[in-house]
């Protein structure tokens, strides 16, 4: 409704509907929820002109070390090794095109009407020109182990992620893990560090070797 760049400040509409996180549906609704979740990120996807090739590095790997030294002390055995052997790995990627992204487009950030079947989406504070797979970096554990709900948000999208991008989400899905459990051990938000350890095991049972 309104922006003021001194302030660094928004004003938006209120939206209806109930957050996600921690909702219970069936199964044909789950299917419709994420199917239009995929639609949702596509329309933030290509709001901008045509995402553009970027030579910068799209993995943001400057953090690691600091997140490290504050989630060491929660990892499993092997933990680190597969982190450390990811980042090494990450070097050799090609680097995605950007666009706008949410920055954390997840349950928790995502609204459901399910009246008039309208899924709303809040908490724009790290959106940012970055690859489009970041935005479905949090939403892949809520697809774990549900390959409808993947082919559900897949198909709303348009198209699914292609290998690159599959590379990518794991890689990103690494470092978002090890920054929950180091923000998620300081800040005494325990679901938060859970879901990155949950993450790191799910990724590690599926990686070659």
């Amino acid at each position: 409704m309104a922006a003021d760049e001194s302030l660094r400040a928004v004003v938006i509409t209120a939206v209806p509907g109930r957050a996600l996180h921690g909702a219970v549906h069936l199964p044909a609704e789950e299917w419709r929820i994420f199917h239009r979740i995929g639609q949702l990120a596509a329309t933030i996807h290509r709001s901008p002109p045509p995402a553009r090739p970027t030579t910068h590095d799209t993995l943001p790997l400057g953090k690691l070390e600091r997140h490290l030294d504050g989630a060491r002390a929660y990892f499993a055995p092997g933990d680190e090794a597969f982190i450390r052997a990811t980042a090494e790995r990450a070097s050799g990627l090609p680097a995605l095109a950007v666009g706008a992204t949410h920055g954390d487009f997840q349950r928790r950030n995502l609204r459901w009407e399910e009246t008039t079947g309208t899924l709303c989406v809040i908490d724009f504070e790290r959106s940012e020109d970055g690859p489009a797979v970041r935005d479905f970096v949090r939403l892949s554990d809520a697809w774990h182990g549900r390959p409808d709900l993947y082919e559900a948000v897949t198909d709303g999208y348009g198209r699914p992620l292609t290998p690159a991008e599959e590379e990518h989400l794991a890689v990103l899905s690494v470092l978002d893990a090890v920054s929950g459990i180091q923000y998620g051990m300081a800040h005494g938000n325990l679901e938060l560090a859970e879901r990155g350890r949950r993450t790191l095991t799910r990724l590690r049972s599926t990686s070659p070797p």
